[in-house]
């Protein structure tokens, strides 16, 4: 590997300073703590530059990060969340005024909890999406399988827009299949404004993961998208319910081993320095 080593997608929270419901379900007692920049550099060896993603719909949140970022040399872009339904402009004017707001590269809306598998139609939402596509800034698609027409017809409204789909759409690797969702993540792909994070993976697999398991949604992805429409995510700490930091970024290079170098150093920093726009 010749390029830089991003990850652009982890997390960090404080549950002393928020209450963070999604915690309190059964077989997250690993995580349920607080996960701080120094927690990140001590397990992000390696790795040159981050991406750190908004956790809750939370606008405070979103300050801090970019505050936290700021402070942060390891992290290079922060994805926020505001409110697509509200006042999406003068939010993300007020993102960008504040400190470390020029580290704001994209926004994300947690679609996969919206019980409207449509969500993504609705014309206050794409007005939403439009404020931000205007601001100059990518788009986070969280959404799940079943959300994937939506989220195509979304892209497709908004062709000048790039959206970054988080997780491959969280396919169903714990059970081995593939469809509907690779056909799905196929005709999402055809859409030239849409690239993708090879993330989350071994979180949907469970504990008892292999590569092997792994690969043939890793495959479904480069065959869609190619490497220079990847890139790669620990989704650390979420990560941690399924295999260690480390233990996921080996998993990545090894599915990623058959690739030229050029290829693999696309996915593994040079797609995501490229569309987040993160500083050398």
């Amino acid at each position: 590997m010749t390029g830089r080593r991003v990850d652009a997608h982890h997390h960090l929270w404080r549950t002393s300073v928020r209450r963070h419901a999604w915690l309190d379900g059964d077989g997250t007692a690993a995580i349920r703590r607080d996960f701080t920049p120094d927690d990140l550099r001590a397990a992000a060896l390696g790795v040159d530059a981050t991406v750190l993603v908004q956790v809750l719909p939370d606008f405070a949140e979103s300050v801090e990060f970019l505050a936290t970022a700021a402070a942060e040399p390891l992290i290079a872009g922060v994805v926020g969340w505001i409110d697509l339904t509200g006042s999406p402009s003068e939010d993300l004017d007020r993102l960008r005024s504040a400190p470390g707001g020029e580290l704001l590269a994209g926004v994300r809306h947690l679609v996969q909890a919206e019980p409207d598998p449509r969500w993504l139609e609705r014309e206050d939402v794409l007005a939403g999406l439009a404020a931000v596509r205007d601001a100059g800034l990518v788009y986070d698609l969280l959404v799940l399988p079943h959300q994937l027409p939506a989220a195509t017809a979304a892209v497709r409204a908004l062709p000048d827009l790039t959206f970054v789909l988080d997780h491959l759409a969280k396919p169903p690797v714990a059970s081995g299949q593939l469809e509907p969702w690779a056909s799905g993540l196929a005709t999402l792909a055809r859409e030239p404004n849409v690239v993708a994070k090879l993330s989350g993976l071994v979180t949907e697999a469970g504990r008892s993961w292999r590569v092997e398991d792994l690969r043939p949604y890793a495959e479904t992805a480069l065959t869609a998208f190619g490497p220079d429409r990847l890139m790669l995510g620990s989704d650390w700490p979420v990560c941690l319910l399924a295999g260690t930091y480390a233990e996921v970024m080996d998993a990545a290079d090894s599915l990623l081993a058959g690739l030229t170098p050029a290829e693999r150093d696309a996915v593994r920093g040079g797609t995501a320095s490229r569309v987040y726009g993160l500083a050398p």
